[in-house]
């Protein structure tokens, strides 16, 4: 079978990077390479972009990057928490409904957090509660946006709901950018959320939690059942907010 070339001249540009204790020239690589220059350094480029290569500034070297060294570690949900919470508590109080932040444990979704809604009417701080992958707006949005699960993932959790509603769900969530779940978690209460996305030199990025709302069934949703246009937007726009907060150099 084929390989593809310019993935083979990205890993030896690593390599080479990985084998020595100090920056290199862009020169440097080029012969050890046996590259020409403009070759060698649009791939160079392209690797400081994703996080995998760092270019020193005053001597314009290169070294390995800080991103091959976390490719197997999640976004920290505290971390993920003090990026969101700021747009968490503006969309409160825009919506006037509760907002929470989640994020996968295990088969699940977990709150991380939670702004009460703004009216002061009696609530519950509800951080660390748990809720289900299929049937609720976060765990939509994570099912279909989160590459460390799947529908599959949720069936194998013991997911009540028939396997071709859920996928089409699914595949509706990553179509729309979006989720909507009426009354599955708490009667009269229908939830909207969107994903957070940590962009690691990739146009979309990739699902690290989700960001919602969650409110009277009457209020978040439109007399044809659907949800209201504007809370769409504005859920959708305080998930991109945050989201271009998540860089590959946190």
């Amino acid at each position: 079978m084929a390989t593809i070339q310019s993935i083979e001249r990205a890993a030896a540009v690593l390599h080479v990077l990985g084998a020595v204790h100090e920056p290199v020239a862009l020169g440097e690589l080029s012969r050890l390479l046996d590259l020409p220059k403009p070759t060698v350094h649009g791939i160079v480029r392209t690797l400081c972009e994703v996080g995998f290569v760092t270019q020193e500034p005053d001597t314009g070297r290169y070294a390995l990057g800080s991103g091959l060294a976390t490719l197997g570690e999640g976004l920290d949900p505290h971390l993920l928490r003090s990026r969101a919470v700021n747009w968490a508590d503006g969309l409160a109080a825009r919506t006037g409904m509760e907002v929470e932040l989640g994020v996968l444990t295990g088969r699940t979704v977990e709150l991380v957090h939670h702004v009460f809604r703004p009216d002061g009417s009696p609530q519950r701080l509800r951080v660390g509660e748990l809720q289900p992958l299929a049937t609720s707006a976060l765990g939509l949005v994570l099912l279909a946006f989160s590459p460390a699960v799947s529908a599959s993932a949720a069936r194998e959790a013991g997911d009540p709901t028939p396997r071709v509603s859920l996928a089409r769900a699914v595949q509706l969530t990553r179509r729309q950018g979006w989720a909507c779940v009426d009354s599955t978690l708490r009667p009269g209460v229908a939830t909207l959320a969107a994903p957070l996305r940590r962009h690691l030199g990739h146009r979309l990025g990739v699902g690290v939690g989700a960001l919602g709302v969650s409110g009277p069934r009457d209020r978040v949703l439109g007399p044809s059942g659907e949800p209201r246009d504007d809370l769409v937007t504005q859920v959708v726009a305080a998930a991109h907010a945050v989201s271009s907060t998540l860089q590959e150099r946190l």
